[in-house]
Protein backbone atom coordinates (compact mmCIF):
# COMPACT_ATOMS: atom_id res chain seq x y z
CA UNK A 1 0.00 0.00 0.00
CA UNK A 2 1.11 3.74 -1.17
CA UNK A 3 1.47 6.11 2.04
CA UNK A 4 2.95 9.43 2.22
CA UNK A 5 4.79 9.75 5.94
CA UNK A 6 3.22 12.84 8.17
CA UNK A 7 6.49 12.93 10.35
CA UNK A 8 10.32 11.36 10.49
CA UNK A 9 10.41 7.69 11.01
CA UNK A 10 13.60 5.93 11.60
CA UNK A 11 14.43 3.39 9.05
CA UNK A 12 11.45 3.68 6.98
CA UNK A 13 11.47 7.45 5.60
CA UNK A 14 11.17 10.93 6.02
CA UNK A 15 7.92 13.47 6.23
CA UNK A 16 5.83 14.04 3.10
CA UNK A 17 7.95 10.93 1.60
CA UNK A 18 5.05 8.73 -0.54
CA UNK A 19 6.41 4.77 0.56
CA UNK A 20 5.28 1.77 0.07
CA UNK A 21 4.52 -0.07 3.00
CA UNK A 22 2.82 -3.60 3.85
CA UNK A 23 -0.94 -3.17 4.75
CA UNK A 24 -1.04 -4.46 8.58
CA UNK A 25 2.29 -1.98 8.97
CA UNK A 26 -0.09 0.92 7.77
CA UNK A 27 -3.32 0.07 8.77
CA UNK A 28 -2.34 -1.17 12.84
CA UNK A 29 0.85 0.99 13.12
CA UNK A 30 0.93 4.28 10.67
CA UNK A 31 -2.25 5.16 10.21
CA UNK A 32 -3.79 4.97 13.91
CA UNK A 33 -0.71 6.82 15.41
CA UNK A 34 -1.38 9.50 12.97
CA UNK A 35 2.20 8.98 11.22
CA UNK A 36 0.81 8.55 7.73
CA UNK A 37 -2.13 8.75 5.36
CA UNK A 38 -3.01 6.50 2.36
CA UNK A 39 -1.41 7.81 -0.88
CA UNK A 40 -5.07 8.64 -2.69
CA UNK A 41 -5.45 11.38 -5.56
CA UNK A 42 -6.75 14.11 -2.66
CA UNK A 43 -3.45 13.59 -0.52
CA UNK A 44 -1.00 12.98 -3.33
CA UNK A 45 -2.98 16.58 -4.67
CA UNK A 46 -2.30 18.02 -1.45
CA UNK A 47 1.40 16.80 -1.15
CA UNK A 48 1.92 17.89 -4.68
CA UNK A 49 0.55 21.48 -3.84
CA UNK A 50 2.41 21.80 -0.76
CA UNK A 51 6.00 20.72 -2.66
CA UNK A 52 4.95 23.74 -5.35
CA UNK A 53 4.96 26.42 -2.49
CA UNK A 54 7.85 25.22 -0.72
CA UNK A 55 9.56 25.24 -3.71
CA UNK A 56 8.41 28.98 -4.75
CA UNK A 57 9.21 29.84 -0.99
CA UNK A 58 12.78 28.66 -1.69
CA UNK A 59 13.10 30.47 -5.34
CA UNK A 60 11.64 33.83 -3.69
CA UNK A 61 14.04 33.62 -0.35
CA UNK A 62 17.23 32.97 -3.49
CA UNK A 63 16.11 36.02 -4.91
CA UNK A 64 16.03 38.01 -2.11
CA UNK A 65 19.90 36.70 -0.96
CA UNK A 66 20.88 37.81 -4.73
CA UNK A 67 19.69 41.40 -4.45
CA UNK A 68 21.21 41.16 -0.92
CA UNK A 69 24.63 40.45 -2.31
CA UNK A 70 24.58 42.64 -4.77
CA UNK A 71 23.88 45.75 -2.28
CA UNK A 72 26.82 43.95 -0.14
CA UNK A 73 29.14 44.05 -2.95
CA UNK A 74 28.63 48.07 -3.26
CA UNK A 75 29.16 48.51 0.33
CA UNK A 76 32.33 49.79 2.13
CA UNK A 77 31.71 49.18 5.68
CA UNK A 78 33.29 51.93 7.57
CA UNK A 79 34.13 50.57 11.85
CA UNK A 80 35.86 52.93 14.37
CA UNK A 81 38.26 51.36 16.51
CA UNK A 82 40.10 52.38 18.86
CA UNK A 83 43.82 50.77 18.13
CA UNK A 84 47.78 51.58 19.35
CA UNK A 85 50.53 53.04 18.33
CA UNK A 86 51.30 50.30 16.20
CA UNK A 87 47.80 49.32 14.18
CA UNK A 88 47.05 46.69 16.57
CA UNK A 89 43.17 47.08 17.67
CA UNK A 90 41.97 46.80 21.44
CA UNK A 91 40.36 43.45 21.44
CA UNK A 92 38.96 43.25 17.61
CA UNK A 93 35.90 42.97 15.24
CA UNK A 94 34.21 40.27 15.54
CA UNK A 95 30.60 38.80 13.46
CA UNK A 96 28.16 40.48 15.84
CA UNK A 97 29.55 43.79 15.49
CA UNK A 98 30.14 43.52 11.64
CA UNK A 99 25.92 42.79 11.50
CA UNK A 100 24.91 45.38 14.16
CA UNK A 101 27.00 47.99 11.81
CA UNK A 102 26.19 46.54 8.91
CA UNK A 103 22.08 46.80 10.11
CA UNK A 104 23.05 50.75 11.98
CA UNK A 105 24.68 52.08 8.55
CA UNK A 106 22.82 50.22 5.62
CA UNK A 107 19.31 48.84 7.22
CA UNK A 108 20.69 45.44 5.70
CA UNK A 109 20.01 42.43 8.44
CA UNK A 110 22.31 39.73 8.26
CA UNK A 111 22.68 36.66 11.04
CA UNK A 112 25.80 36.82 12.86
CA UNK A 113 26.40 33.47 12.23
CA UNK A 114 26.16 33.90 8.39
CA UNK A 115 29.01 35.91 8.79
CA UNK A 116 32.08 33.77 7.56
CA UNK A 117 34.83 35.27 9.41
CA UNK A 118 37.53 32.57 10.46
CA UNK A 119 38.59 34.97 13.34
CA UNK A 120 38.23 38.30 14.91
CA UNK A 121 39.54 41.06 12.69
CA UNK A 122 42.60 42.69 15.04
CA UNK A 123 44.51 44.56 12.29
CA UNK A 124 43.65 48.39 10.56
CA UNK A 125 42.69 48.37 6.70
CA UNK A 126 40.19 47.49 4.17
CA UNK A 127 39.70 43.74 4.18
CA UNK A 128 36.64 41.64 2.45
CA UNK A 129 34.72 39.17 3.93
CA UNK A 130 32.19 36.70 3.04
CA UNK A 131 28.46 36.25 4.22
CA UNK A 132 26.01 33.18 3.78
CA UNK A 133 23.20 34.76 2.48
CA UNK A 134 21.38 31.37 1.35
CA UNK A 135 22.87 27.83 -0.19
CA UNK A 136 24.75 29.01 -2.98
CA UNK A 137 24.64 32.89 -2.67
CA UNK A 138 27.62 34.13 -1.37
CA UNK A 139 27.58 38.16 -0.35
CA UNK A 140 31.48 40.01 -0.19
CA UNK A 141 31.21 42.78 1.81
CA UNK A 142 34.51 45.23 2.01
CA UNK A 143 35.03 46.35 5.86
CA UNK A 144 37.47 49.30 6.58
CA UNK A 145 38.52 49.12 10.48
CA UNK A 146 39.72 52.57 11.01
CA UNK A 147 40.91 54.37 14.02
CA UNK A 148 39.20 56.34 16.32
Amino acid sequence: MKVILKADIKGVGKKDEVINASDGYARNFLFPKNLAVEANNENMAKLKAKQNSAKFQKDQEREEAIKIADKLSKIILKINVKAGENGKIFGGVSSKEIAQELESQYSIKVDKKKIDLKETIKTLGMQTIEIKLFEGVIGKLKVDVRSS
